[in-house]
Parts: structure tokens; sequence; C-alpha cells
């Protein structure tokens, strides 16, 4: 594992074997293993922070990105929302962004890759504790807390639970923190005391700031306020108009107008011996408004059928069946959407690697009997239980390359 490791773990590891054979007789539906799954331990999000920390010789990191090159001081600025094809997609928009091209994963120009489900509580809370969801154990948006039998909001948080309890693992910031590196992160005053941000992104110092121009300028003052300097920052708008106006629209192009301008402000203020991250959480695809492309949970009677809870995203679903229905609600969900989603059951993801190596024994029963990731320009909607997220234009969650390629644009100093 590349990831940093606490001294002792909270719980083992669970590692399913191969399942054996398929029984059923759909050849039409997807194959669970052509599933594009993320690169865990070389080139995923969270291998990002532990190979930028092992380089600044934090104890317990280790450099799975041999790509990159150690630095002294190192900044990670994370767009919400901004995918590697988004990005390449509108170089008029970004001409500063699009000329790191090149320099993307150490100069390779690739990109890296989310993890499952290419989500924002998910992946931020890989980026912060350098650990896979099966590890970190937020694996969706909304997935079913086995203690209450309730669906927990990740995001959220709501409803409220225990955040160590939730997420026991150390975060990279508290490790190069305990070693003697500056570190900080530069947000949102609204994310200062939040459970996600307690549990993926505290350690060091947090600063809050509105805009930004001064979440900008404030990472540059803090990477040269140490020797060693770990610093983070944070910009969340992309994401937000590419879910209300989808990513062929004025206000998201707009955003990513702006954005652009923000990585060139703070590349150029870096003080010497800096390496610069610009990063995503995940991509996003617009999906349209009709029938063939919307699925709706609420009004679909089989894909009802034995389920007790529906959780995850419209591209990545976790399926709680009721007591004694597994069998039956994967056999009808595949027969539905097996052309259209990756449809497993909790063992065949976990086997296939798309929440990582291995499955804590603690996150294991969060993960839905069935695992439903959308291939095709689809979404698995549910307008009266989430109607809110019904609404969104843009989407994400799966591991189509849209989704789950994101860039890793380098500036040193």
């Amino acid at each position: 594992m590349s990831h940093a490791s606490p001294p002792t773990a909270p719980d083992p590891g669970r590692s399913v074997p191969a399942p054996p054979a398929p029984l059923w007789d759909e050849p039409e539906s997807l194959d669970v293993s052509s599933a594009p799954v993320p690169e865990y331990g070389t080139g995923s999000l969270a291998d990002l922070l532990p190979t930028l920390a092992a380089g600044m010789e934090v104890p317990g990191t280790t450099a799975a990105m041999t790509e990159l090159t150690a630095a002294d001081r190192n900044c990670v600025f994370l767009i919400d929302g901004l995918g590697w094809q988004q990005l390449k997609e509108h170089p008029d928009e970004a001409p500063f962004m699009t000329s790191l091209l090149a320099s993307s994963r150490g100069g390779t120009g690739r990109p890296i890759t989310a993890g499952y489900p290419a989500t924002t509580a998910t992946s931020l809370t890989s980026v912060g504790t350098g650990l896979p969801p099966g590890a970190h154990g937020l694996p969706g948006y909304t997935v079913r807390n086995p203690e209450t039998d309730e669906l927990m909001n990740q995001l959220r948080w709501t409803p409220w639970t225990a955040p160590r309890a939730w997420q026991p693992y150390p975060t990279v910031f508290q490790l190069a923190a305990e070693a003697g590196v500056h570190t900080a992160q530069v947000s949102s005053p609204a994310f200062e005391t939040t459970p996600l941000t307690q549990i993926a992104l505290s350690g060091g110092t947090f600063h809050g700031r509105l805009s930004g121009e001064e979440r900008m300028d404030l990472a540059a003052e803090q990477l040269a306020a140490g020797d060693r300097s770990l610093v983070y920052t944070y910009y969340s708008e992309v994401d937000g108009k590419g879910h209300r106006f989808g990513i062929d629209s004025d206000a998201w192009r707009g955003q990513l107008m702006y954005v652009d301008r923000l990585v060139q402000r703070l590349a150029e203020q870096l003080p010497p011996r800096t390496a610069l991250y610009v990063t995503a959480d995940h991509g996003m695809i617009d999906i349209p408004f009709d029938e063939q492309h919307r699925i709706d949970f609420d009004e679909d009677w089989e894909l009802r059928a034995g389920v007790a809870l529906l959780g995850g995203e419209g591209r990545a679903r976790h399926v709680y069946a009721v007591p004694g229905a597994e069998a039956d609600v994967l056999t009808c969900w595949r027969e539905v959407l097996g052309e259209q989603f990756w449809v497993a059951s909790r063992d065949e993801a976990i086997a296939a690697g798309w929440f990582g190596p291995t499955v804590d024994e603690r996150v294991y029963a969060r993960i839905g009997d069935v695992v439903a990731a959308a291939r095709d320009d689809v979404l698995i909607i549910a307008s009266e239980r989430e109607p809110k997220e019904s609404a969104m234009v843009g989407n994400h969650g799966s591991m189509t390359p849209v989704e789950q390629l994101i860039p890793l644009l380098e500036v040193r100093t």
C-alpha cells in the first residue's frame, strides 16, 4: 500500500476472493471486470499527499507516485469538479492551465485517477488521509450506517455520526505536522469546523478566506513560512456551476476562466524550492432531461422491488436490499440496467478492486448489497426522495474517463 498508515489499524482489512463464474444468463450485461478500476497505489488521488510527504521525510509515508520529484515546499490546489477531459476541451477558457498539461503527473503529460466513486466526500478524504475509500470508509455520497440502518450523507454529515468513529485514521497533514513540517489549509471559512474537514483535512492550521484571490495570496505566504511546508487550498464553484447549469454553459466556462487566473496568480507567487500541484476530485458529465437518460427509481417498480435503501448518487448507486432479497435485487438490476451500468454484488465490487486493494471490516457493510456504476450517459435519479440531486444538469460518480480522470498539473520553483 502506498498510503500513510497509523501505528495500529482500528480493524483488519477484508480481502474478498474472486467470485465464481456468474450464474445468470445475461450475455448482454456488462462484465464487472471490464470496469476501468482507478490506479490505486500508483496513480490515484490517494497516492498524492503520501508521495509529497515522503519527499519531505515524513515518517509513515511512502512515495507511490514515482513520477513526482521531491520538494521542500509542496502546495496542492484542488479545483472541485475540473476533470482532465473538460480541461483539455477548453483551452481558450483556461490558457494557463492548458500550458501546463505537459507537466501533468510529473511531466508524463498523463492524468491521474480520482478513485471510486468519483465524488467529493470520497475524494477529499482520499486526498487528506492518503487512503483509498475501502480503508478510509467514505465509499459514496450517501451510504448505510450499519449501526442504525439509516442513510448517512457523508458530504453534509447527516444524520450526525461521531466523526472519528466513522474515519479513525490520521490525515497526512497530521503526520506532517507531527514531523515538524509547516502545514496549513486555506479554504472557505464555512469549511473550518465541518466533520468532513475534521476527518479528512485536519492537521496544522486552517485559514479561512472568502475570495479566491485571498486564498492564493495566503497559500503563497504559508508556503514561505517554513523550510518544509505542506499547504492545501481549494475552490468549489467550478463544480457548483457544473451541477446547476452543466459544463456546456456560459456560467461554467466563466468559472473555468476565473480559476485559471487563480492558478496563475498562485504560480507567480511561489517561494523558492516549491512544487505546486493543481488537481481535482472528479470530472463531470451533462445528462439530458429525458426518460431515456434519467431512469427514475421512485417510478420504477422493478428497480424498487426488494430494496430497503437507495444510496450513492445517480451514476454510482449503493443499493441495500431487504434481508433475504439480495440475490433477487442483483438479478433484477442486472436485467434492467446491465447494458448501461456495471452492476456488481458487494463482494464482486470489492474483489474487482473498485474501492481499493482491501476494504476494512468496519466499512464492509457500508457498501451496497448491489453496486451500480454507470458506463453510458445515464442516471438513476430518485425524483421524490432526492429532488435536488435529481434536478442537476452536471453529474459524476462513476469510473468513465470523463468522471475518473483528473489533472495533476505541476509548477516548480
